[in-house]
């Protein structure tokens, strides 16, 4: 259960991603068939778009994150013995460079992992976390994590977040440009075709947002059954998912744009599946239960 849980996900992933990026040279085929009557150059354009953008955020540094939050850097072990430890022995589980490790003062369990790559990666914890929750627990959402870090689970998110950027400044762009050339349709541009990339184009925005949301859901359930495949404890890690989702209290310290990195919604919205950074909690819960 455990591994095809693993393989289904990634292969989800592969598929989504996969879309996503036919998706965005849609859209700027869209753009370019609507003003000039030509396909390959909004592709191009939209490839364009969103290399630069992916580029950009790539390059946003792992401190911007930590400071948005306001986490304070644990530089040594006697800061924390156990959580330096805990983070250690997972990093070694799970193969890669020991992350930086952080510690947000709030009283609201949480946490949330960030760097593009192993290399870079680091972890955050409330105090919160490590209060009211006991060793094997924080042990599972450690775990849970360190499996992003492992995963590039944040280059991803990240590479969704450009598309949707790239999307969102094609859409607009389209617009404008409609406007300034109105009455200059190609005779050989078909109605329906032009309906479709209208509309295409429209709603470009909502179904870009959709997709990352997709993608964010879908690496959430991939990093629960990583962690369970470096702890071997699935009972803990949904012991902590229940306490954690069960307080409705919010990370007073977590920014709006950080929230999707976190192990559980920090601001505790009350928002349908569909327009939801995370999955049900009791879905994953219960996914939990079965491995």
């Amino acid at each position: 259960m455990l591994y095809k849980q693993i393989e289904r996900n990634k292969r989800n992933t592969v598929f989504i991603v996969a879309g996503f990026v036919l998706f965005v040279l849609a859209v700027g085929a869209s753009l370019t068939y609507l003003t000039a009557g030509d396909y390959y150059s909004g592709m191009i354009l939209a490839g364009i778009i969103g290399g630069i953008y992916t580029i950009m955020m790539l390059l946003s540094s792992t401190n911007v994150v930590m400071k948005m939050n306001h986490a304070k850097h644990i530089k040594s072990k006697n800061d924390d013995p156990f959580l330096w430890n805990t983070v250690e022995n997972l990093a070694m589980a799970a193969r890669i460079p020991m992350p930086q490790i952080y510690i947000i003062n709030d009283n609201s369990p949480n946490a949330f992992a960030t760097g593009t790559s192993p290399q870079k990666g680091a972890v955050a914890v409330t105090t919160g976390l490590m209060r009211r929750l006991n060793r094997e627990e924080i042990e599972g959402v450690l775990a849970h994590e360190v499996a992003h870090i492992r995963n590039f689970d944040i280059r991803l998110a990240t590479i969704a977040i450009a598309l949707v950027s790239a999307v969102a400044i094609l859409s607009d762009l389209g617009a404008r440009l409609m406007f300034f050339s109105r009455g200059n349709r190609n005779k050989q541009q078909h109605p329906a075709v032009l309906i479709l990339a209208l509309l295409l184009l429209v709603l470009a925005p909502i179904v870009a947002t959709l997709i990352r949301l997709a993608i964010s859901r879908n690496r959430e359930y991939l990093a629960d059954a990583s962690a369970v495949e470096l702890t071997r404890n699935p009972l803990a890690l949904a012991s902590a998912l229940r306490k954690i989702t069960a307080i409705d209290a919010p990370v007073q310290e977590a920014s709006s744009t950080s929230a999707p990195l976190y192990f559980a919604d920090p601001l505790k919205k009350k928002v349908t599946n569909l327009f939801s950074t995370h999955p049900i909690p009791q879905e994953r819960i219960k996914r939990l239960e079965l491995m």
